[in-house]
């Protein structure tokens, strides 16, 4: 199922790689991004354009948060290695990518595969989609966020 901006987000209630709570919908604004893969060079881009960006957007109200199918493992090595200071939400299973309408076919080489659809979700306090980003600049995708 496709979201679409002014559907209610598909509710959450899981651990971050950090072992703490995350909800939707939550206290705060909160910009949910799905990417691919830890330690691959977009996805990389993109969680330290956020991170360098994470105090501007904090002021606006936001909450980061990035989804990918990697390990809690994989997203503290990550996290480490780049100094993240937002937390990483691990769906091993896709669900939450599928609750989202993330998880699509892919194609490289032409060999097809199922992945994750680079995709960031704004949601409000209410858990209403405010906005959704597509077509992600990774290296300055935290401009993208208004």
């Amino acid at each position: 199922m496709k979201l679409k901006i002014g559907d209610t987000a598909p509710s959450i209630q899981m651990m971050d790689s950090d072992g703490n709570a995350f909800t939707i919908p939550g206290s705060n604004k909160i910009v949910l991004y799905f990417y691919p893969k830890d330690n691959t060079p977009g996805c990389t881009a993109q969680a330290c354009n956020l991170n360098e960006n994470l105090s501007s957007l904090q002021a606006k109200g936001y909450q980061v948060v990035g989804v990918s199918i990697d390990s809690n493992s994989s997203h503290t090595k990550f996290k480490s290695k780049y100094n993240l200071q937002f937390p990483l939400l691990s769906d091993p299973e896709h669900q939450l990518a599928e609750s989202f309408g993330v998880w699509v076919e892919k194609s490289m080489y032409g060999k097809q595969y199922m992945g994750v659809a680079r995709t960031t979700f704004i949601i409000d306090e209410k858990g209403i989609i405010t906005d959704i980003i597509e077509k992600v600049d990774t290296k300055n995708h935290s401009s993208q966020i208004h």
